[in-house]
């Protein structure tokens, strides 16, 4: 790997991590274009993609700082003055946040565990797989558009909406689903407005990013750190410059915007995919 192509890696990941397009998909994508895939050990690619995350990682937590120390000090105020063991109803609101992340991070944390290695594995760098998984998700988000009220924001979300959408960010362990296109895409299915669903979506992001970048950063001699230091900070900082950026566009544009170029984009590109591997059968 080269500078560049660890530039052109982080670019992807920032623009893509927020974005309802899949981020695995493209840098898996260009990773398999820029023949940086080991065939012989995929799951290095697995590990990069997870530390580079940790770069849209300090984007989201810059992005929303206020309301990530809103949520620590609510939570230690009502904890000191014993409001934790009243229940939900004498919490404060930021509390009341933070506890549906915990609540929503619950899925991802133990499916993720539970399939670690297949996720880390060959299978999920298959194109069939995220080319459908690109277009199964652009089917439900259309789907969520049509039926949605967009009308819920999230001081409204109960614990089961929180678990709904955890469940939801599972399903984003599948390559071409999207952390936030499945998180979305429940959110509106629970009636919440767009702007609300994504920035719960990118909220709950932050545990569950933190967590599979930790977890991949092992030791200096092998591992992820093959691919090369230099390249794997170049990557992780453009990441979180480029993440920052889309995180801000993608809330303004969603205000006044529906997800349908979103929709369109996916089935168009899982269709460009298929299309591809057909062509490459009869050449």
């Amino acid at each position: 790997m080269t500078i560049f192509e660890a530039i052109i890696l982080g670019v992807i990941q920032g623009l893509t991590e927020f974005l309802p397009i899949s981020s695995t998909a493209h840098l898996t994508l260009a990773g398999r274009f820029m023949h940086l895939i080991n065939a012989v050990h995929p799951e290095l690619w697995t590990e990069f993609i997870a530390v580079i995350q940790l770069g849209t990682l300090a984007a989201v937590c810059v992005y929303f700082a206020r309301d990530i120390l809103g949520m620590m000090s609510a939570a230690g105020s009502d904890l000191v003055h014993g409001k934790i063991l009243q229940g939900t109803s004498a919490w404060k609101k930021e509390t009341r946040l933070a506890f549906l992340i915990v609540i929503g991070t619950l899925p991802v944390a133990l499916i993720g565990l539970g399939f670690r290695h297949v996720i880390e594995g060959s299978l999920t760098k298959s194109i069939p797989i995220i080319a459908s998984s690109l277009i199964g998700l652009a089917l439900l988000l259309w789907l969520a558009e049509r039926i949605a009220q967009h009308r819920r924001e999230i001081g409204s979300m109960t614990w089961r909406d929180g678990l709904l959408i955890g469940f939801a960010q599972s399903l984003a362990l599948i390559p071409g689903s999207s952390r936030s296109g499945t998180t979305i895409t429940a959110g509106l299915f629970l009636g919440m407005t767009r702007e609300a669903a994504a920035r719960f979506s990118f909220l709950l992001s932050i545990p569950a990013v933190l967590a599979s970048g930790l977890l991949e950063l092992r030791a200096v001699e092998g591992g992820v750190f093959a691919l090369g230091m230099g390249n794997l900070i170049t990557a992780t900082v453009v990441a979180g410059i480029t993440g920052y950026l889309a995180i801000a566009w993608l809330l303004k544009y969603l205000t006044h915007n529906s997800t349908m170029i979103f929709v369109w984009y996916r089935i168009l590109l899982g269709l460009f995919l298929f299309a591809l591997l057909i062509a490459k059968e009869i050449l």
